[in-house]
């Protein structure tokens, strides 16, 4: 355990406000947010300036203490839980949430670790732009988090992950040194990319501090529909005819089986399917435009509905007439996680294929998964046009006890589903990261390659190990 005395030392450093101690304070911040890990923390730092950060971390070097960056702690794999033994301090971002600089003129935004998503998008639509990330945890979910887990959400399809976001990075290395790359150079070809490398690292080789994010035109109409079709084959036949009729103004595209939209009108209140018929499976299709003067969005796709009908790809379809329908679509799926929980145990995985592969992966993984656990149901939903759907695999009816059926099932049913997963070219993780959760499954599944590469960046940015240890990276005896 770490003892007052090294308390005090970050005390005298970052002052009252940056230093949280008492263990009722402390609770809500030392378990993931899904009660799943559980850990310790002695203390909470929480800097205000990024040279405040610099000599945290400095400190900690010097005292051999090891530190666990936080933003919203609202990750799914348990990557910002401190190790259960107090071993090291959580280093809490969230006093860092200005945003520095915003132009309209240069398309980008200039944000602190600690900003909130929500906070940036509604920034973002004052000046006229928007920053086209979203997912159900904007509300919560910090700049700084999203850069190191790089996180993906409902408009990947048409703007890309975190990656293709992040213009500039700033952040703090383990030895206290400040990294200074926020200008967003859109040619640099002066060695190894260090805002890459941080990206998606999970806060295992530095500590966001800053990031320079990429804005786009604001939205001046769109057209939002929902679809029925009889089979994920037929929503990927969907998914490239309105690319061949709409092109790069396909913004989301999300595909959910009937059963998972069955949760969801069941469990929350007032809504209704948007079709009458009940078909296998569903789409969720944006059609974005940024120029009044274009061709009506919603004419165009439903244009391109009219030639799915006559192809025998669509089955039924629905255009929101108006924003209010429209957000009543997409609140739909944004509540199915919700209302998947609210059906009972379950085990989740955030899994990408290659997109030609995943109508097939879609249908027999499910059916495979309920073979081999037989009274499980399987299904899953998600992001279709970039390869990456949320596979669920529920505990067979009248399950009381959760944590038992995940004890005694968890292991070999995460196996059998990431065996599928990797069978079929894809990632284990598409957008939730590694974590503490699947750490293990990464060293048994990936190459030895890639387990050597990432032990020798890790190790030539953090020799001592001191950031965010437990996570990501796969310990020897897992590979």
């Amino acid at each position: 355990m770490i003892g007052q005395d090294i308390i005090d030392r970050f005390a005298a450093l970052l002052g009252s406000k940056g230093v949280t101690s008492d263990q009722d304070d402390l609770a809500p911040w030392v378990n993931d947010w899904r009660g799943r890990y559980h850990g310790a923390a002695a203390a909470m730092l929480s800097p205000a300036s990024t040279r405040e950060v610099a000599a945290a971390v400095a400190l900690a070097a010097e005292l051999g203490v090891a530190l666990v960056p936080q933003g919203g702690n609202t990750s799914m794999v348990g990557g910002a839980t401190p190790p259960a033994d107090g071993s090291a301090l959580i280093l809490s971002l969230r006093r860092m949430n200005h945003i520095r600089s915003l132009s309209p003129d240069d398309n980008l935004a200039v944000c602190e670790a600690g900003v909130i998503l929500s906070v940036l998008h509604d920034a973002a639509q004052a000046a006229g732009r928007r920053f086209p990330l979203s997912l159900g945890a904007k509300g919560s979910a910090t700049i700084g988090g999203l850069v190191s887990t790089n996180a993906g959400g409902t408009q990947v399809l048409r703007h890309g992950t975190m990656r293709a976001l992040v213009e500039g990075i700033e952040a703090v290395l383990p030895d206290g040194s400040i990294f200074d790359g926020l200008d967003a150079l859109r040619k640099d070809n002066r060695g190894y990319d260090i805002k890459q490398l941080l990206i998606g690292a999970e806060g295992t080789l530095g500590v966001v501090t800053a990031a320079s994010l990429r804005l786009v035109p604001a939205i001046a109409v769109r057209a939002v529909g929902w679809v029925g079709v009889d089979s994920p084959a037929q929503a990927l036949r969907l998914l490239r005819l309105t690319e061949e009729r709409l092109g790069n103004s396909v913004e989301g595209f999300e595909v959910i089986a009937d059963d998972t939209l069955g949760f969801v009108l069941g469990h929350v209140p007032g809504t209704r399917s948007p079709i009458e018929t009940r078909t296998p499976w569903h789409v969720l299709v944006e059609v974005d435009h940024a120029d009044l003067s274009d061709p009506g969005p919603a004419d165009r796709l439903e244009e391109a509905l009219t030639d799915a009908f006559e192809q025998g790809i669509a089955v039924d379809a629905a255009i929101a007439v108006n924003e209010a329908q429209a957000e009543a679509f997409w609140r739909i799926r944004e509540s199915l996680s919700e209302s998947e929980r609210a059906q009972g145990p379950a085990l989740q995985y955030d899994i990408s294929v290659p997109v030609a592969k995943m109508p097939a992966f879609m249908i027999e993984a499910a059916a495979a998964a309920q073979s081999r656990f037989p009274g499980t149901t399987a299904s899953s939903f998600g992001h279709l046009g970039d390869g990456n759907v949320h596979f669920h695999v529920r505990a067979p009816k009248g399950t009381s006890d959760g944590p038992a059926w995940i004890a005694a099932q968890g292991q070999a049913i995460n196996g059998f589903v990431h065996d599928a997963v990797v069978a079929a070219g894809g990632s284990i993780s598409a957008e939730h990261g590694i974590g503490q959760m699947k750490r293990a499954e990464l060293g048994r599944l990936a190459s030895p390659a890639r387990i050597a590469a990432l032990r020798a960046i890790k190790t030539a940015f953090d020799p001592r190990g001191l950031f965010n240890p437990g996570k990501l990276i796969p310990l020897p005896e897992e590979g």
